[in-house]
């Protein structure tokens, strides 16, 4: 019968053996439960088909059981086709699964099915990868979902690459080899190692130093089992390269080392550790801190190790966008940071009705007090008097963003401001409509208030690999930049971020926001700050006031480095 094969069910403290399935044949149990949802061959007559009524309604428990224990039976006794016929997608899945065996040269399969949760089952894998008389085990956890087929209703797995492994997207594939690129020994500022395990939250960052340098660093490839993505996701970047625009391959079992080029980044490694800290002290918390002066990025950290949203998150910013708003009513004359200007309680434009934050109003109130407190309705009452342009006008040409062209060394995203109309270009002005930033963003954007003068913020010098860092086509006034730093200045002293910024002073400034999100019952929580020649910006997603959450953040590690 050859060897023996088992998928195992996890219920309460024990296991419940649901299949035992041998190398050539399964036992009745297991594929009468799978023939009973479509059978392993999926030759239903057309007379079958046309009588047979479309099963509808929920999925009871014991449809997501079957219909997940037939699918994983079927995988774990190599049965390609049989597993792929109990999904909805049987093509694509069978590529998949076939090249989980052929291309990742997986062996000695064992699944582990979890608790059902609603039409989700957890489970567990464990394998071995082998490549040429060299063997490693590989362990981790996955998920399935039943779903009812769309032609008969009968319950299949929703196919998705994930299944398989949780960080497979579609077209991605599984591949042990020799690597396609060689490791890289990535150093800080003073040439410290920087490893995942002193700082968790540089996985993402360290596979894209390793895809952009990998192959000039001096490295030589090893043999490894990784995810090789399928194309360019990115920041969609036009000058940075094809390795930067695409999310990096990742390594997930290493069979034998490679050896390593060096490739020195700005971080600097008692930042980058306090950042670390600071992320863990909020769920979905992340933070970017960078010299103001020079654009060099000291610090890059998430709670989540999976989405690099501090580099690559496209999400609305809220209030931290009137920084930029700002700016242009100042270049047109529609505000002075000293001069009265109006905050109603709300304010209509383009068919929609705005409001403050809990419906506040200002009365007789300066431009400076309306910023200080967040006043939704001073920059709502005066986009009548701008054209649909201006705003994506002054975010391109004075700050930098917009224009997929930073080159900052890993994938990164360089903001979105683009042309609106109605009231999704008043909405814009308050960082919401169709803007969308990411925490290195705001950082900059900190920064150029700062100095006045926009610098491309950078994780890698551009000496290394002689690339051109991106310019903004001019820099704000000194007029305009007074301004702008007195409101930030009054900001971190008396208004929305005082208490978070509390003892930084003098040299600082700052803006929180709060960023509403559909489906989403908090939302999410912004804060960008500088202090002397540091420039720090942070979100907390679902956090809610960004003062509250993601200010502590932020400030915590302007203090660290000042």
């Amino acid at each position: 019968m050859g060897k023996r094969r088992r998928v195992v069910e996890r219920k309460g403290r024990g296991q419940l053996v649901v299949g035992a399935v041998a190398a050539v044949a399964v036992v009745g149990g297991t594929l009468a439960a799978y023939s009973a949802y479509g059978g392993a061959s999926g030759d239903r007559t057309a007379a079958t088909a046309d009588h047979k009524a479309v099963k509808k309604g929920p999925l009871s428990a014991s449809e997501v059981r079957r219909a997940a224990t037939a699918f994983l039976t079927a995988w774990q006794g190599g049965k390609d086709g049989r597993a792929a016929a109990a999904t909805d997608a049987p093509e694509a899945a069978k590529a998949a699964l076939t090249g989980y065996h052929k291309d990742a040269h997986l062996t000695d399969l064992a699944l582990t099915r979890g608790k059902r949760s609603g039409a989700t089952v957890p489970f567990g894998v464990k394998a071995t990868v082998s490549y040429k008389g060299r063997a490693k085990p590989l362990a981790y956890r996955s998920k399935l979902t039943v779903v009812r087929r769309a032609e008969d209703g009968e319950p299949v797995v929703g196919w998705r690459p994930s299944v398989l492994h949780p960080a497979l997207e579609d077209g991605d594939r599984l591949v042990a080899g020799p690597a396609g690129t060689p490791p890289i020994k990535a150093v800080d500022r003073s040439g410290g190692e920087l490893t995942t395990e002193k700082y968790p939250s540089l996985g993402t960052v360290l596979d894209g130093l390793r895809e952009k340098y990998g192959r000039t660093a001096g490295g030589k490839a090893g043999i490894e089992l990784r995810i090789v993505r399928k194309a360019a996701k990115g920041s969609g970047k036009k000058t940075g390269g094809a390795a930067e625009d695409k999310t990096p391959d990742k390594t997930l079992v290493t069979l034998t080392e490679g050896t390593p080029g060096t490739v020195r980044t700005t971080l600097d490694a008692a930042l980058q550790a306090e950042a670390e800290r600071q992320v863990l002290t909020k769920a979905k918390s992340s933070v970017v801190l960078l010299r103001a002066s020079t654009g060099e990025i000291l610090a890059v950290a998430n709670q989540s190790h999976g989405f690099n949203v501090a580099l690559q998150g496209s999400l609305a910013p809220g209030s931290t966008m009137k920084i930029i708003s700002s700016t242009l009513l100042f270049e047109k004359g529609l505000a002075s940071a000293e001069k009265p200007h109006p905050c109603p309680k709300y304010s209509s434009y383009g068919g929609w009705k705005f409001q403050n934050d809990d419906k506040f109003s200002i009365q007789g109130g300066t431009f400076k007090a309306s910023f200080a407190r967040s006043c939704n309705t001073a920059f709502i009452s005066q986009a009548k008097k701008l054209d649909d342009d201006d705003l994506t006008g002054v975010a391109q040409q004075v700050y930098g963003l917009g224009r997929n062209n930073w080159a900052i060394g890993v994938p990164s995203l360089d903001g979105s401001v683009p042309v609106q109309s109605g009231a999704q270009m008043a909405a814009s002005l308050i960082g919401q409509g169709g803007v969308r930033m990411n925490p290195l963003n705001m950082a900059s954007v900190v920064a150029t208030a700062k100095t006045g003068v926009f610098h491309q913020p950078y994780l890698v010098a551009p000496s290394v690999d002689h690339r051109t860092l991106a310019k903004a086509d001019r820099a704000m006034s000194a007029s305009v930049q007074a301004q702008l730093k007195e409101v930030l200045r009054y900001t971190a002293a008396a208004g929305t971020a005082a208490e978070a910024m509390a003892g930084l002073g003098p040299d600082d400034g700052a803006k929180t926001g709060s960023a509403e999100v559909d489906n989403q019952d908090k939302p999410n929580g912004w804060f960008t700050a500088w202090k002397g020649d540091l420039a720090g910006a942070g979100v907390v997603l679902a956090g809610g006031h960004g003062g509250d959450t993601a200010g502590p953040i932020v400030a915590a590690l302007l203090r660290a480095g000042s």
